[in-house]
């Protein structure tokens, strides 16, 4: 990922990773969907190490992260491949791989720092950490601090420590460009990540007025990225038209790769919100199928996954709504430790 050098008027802050529209289109447009399969964790009582999580590129598997919950949003990860049916427009694909994982995640975790936001940020980085202290050990996180640039304050690790100073270097001012940071982040993923799950956090309190991306080509890249997101949106309901597209933003993002969005009350709840997102991410179902259509045509395919549990009353399912039928570079099945998304 380029790094820029130190501003000036920002004695310092660590370099970060502000790059050119054009680089970052074209970046993200080599985001080709290459899913693979998650080798099954370890048996209880052998000690897991990054090796057993690694990704195994098998050409066209597609691989699904889905949560269940029930009618009181709790969620519900006990059931069988029985109660399962996948559908990719519409026609029903054999599941080949499902289970429910709790394994280590690759997390980048971005916040905010625009001026609006000077007055939150200790709650927010209260939760940050605790969204970390509640995951996985073996995660690996970044963190980004965004205005109308975007920081990258810690590269990929699990020093609580390291984490805990990136989200110290507050500078809030200036606009919001969560599209752009999005993006960025989207690419140091497919650049960086040495885990398969993959999951991006965003936390602001407006509309996005500072980006050179769109949200249409923010959903596009998030379409062809097997990364969940969840944002968290602080909207301060004072300008409604403004918290009412940031509102549709977010939610369309997240729904499209299969994450989830929140909207607190009030700061000092992004504690409880940083929690139910650790614990949604680790009580998933990973459910894996080769598409019967095998053209690599660039079209969107929507996904979908039924359940009947008919015991367990009303159950929602989440997962992305689907993905973009992209050919794969020819030496992708050779990888084993990274992969374009």
């Amino acid at each position: 990922m380029p790094r820029r050098s130190k501003t000036p008027d920002r004695p310092g802050r660590r370099p970060g990773f502000l790059a050119s529209r054009v680089w970052s289109v074209l970046a993200l447009l080599s985001l080709f969907f290459v899913p693979g399969f998650t080798p099954p964790a370890p048996a209880q009582g052998e000690s897991a190490t990054d090796d057993d999580f690694r990704l195994r590129v098998e050409t066209d598997l597609v691989v699904l992260h889905a949560t269940i919950t029930d009618r009181d949003s709790r969620p519900v990860a006990d059931l069988t491949q029985e109660s399962f049916r996948v559908f990719e427009n519409n026609v029903e694909q054999r599941i080949k791989i499902f289970k429910r994982e709790d394994i280590p995640v690759s997390v980048g975790i971005l916040v905010d720092n625009s001026g609006s936001m000077r007055e939150k940020r200790r709650g927010v980085n209260a939760a940050a950490l605790k969204f970390v202290q509640s995951s996985n050990p073996l995660d690996e996180v970044f963190i980004v601090n965004f205005n109308e640039e975007s920081f990258l304050d810690a590269d990929f690790t699990d020093s609580i420590p390291l984490l805990e100073e990136a989200l110290e270097k507050i500078d809030a001012r200036g606009g919001t460009a969560l599209y752009d940071a999005i993006d960025m982040s989207l690419v140091h993923m497919k650049e960086r990540a040495t885990l398969d799950k993959r999951v991006l956090i965003a936390i602001t309190d407006g509309e996005d007025n500072a980006s050179s991306s769109s949200l249409e080509q923010v959903v596009q890249w998030v379409e062809r990225a097997n990364v969940m997101i969840y944002t968290v949106g602080l909207l301060s309901g004072e300008n409604g038209r403004s918290d009412r597209r940031a509102k549709r933003a977010m939610e369309e993002i997240s729904k499209a790769s299969g994450g989830a969005v929140f909207f607190p009350d009030d700061p000092d709840d992004v504690l409880l919100v940083a929690s139910d997102i650790a614990n949604d991410i680790r009580n998933q179902y990973v459910i894996a199928y080769t598409p019967t259509n095998t053209k690599k045509d660039g079209t969107f395919r929507k996904v979908e996954i039924k359940v009947n549990a008919p015991r367990r009353g009303k159950l929602t399912v989440r997962t992305r709504t689907g993905y973009r039928a992209v050919a794969q570079p020819k030496d992708a099945a050779e990888t084993t430790d990274s992969s374009p998304l």
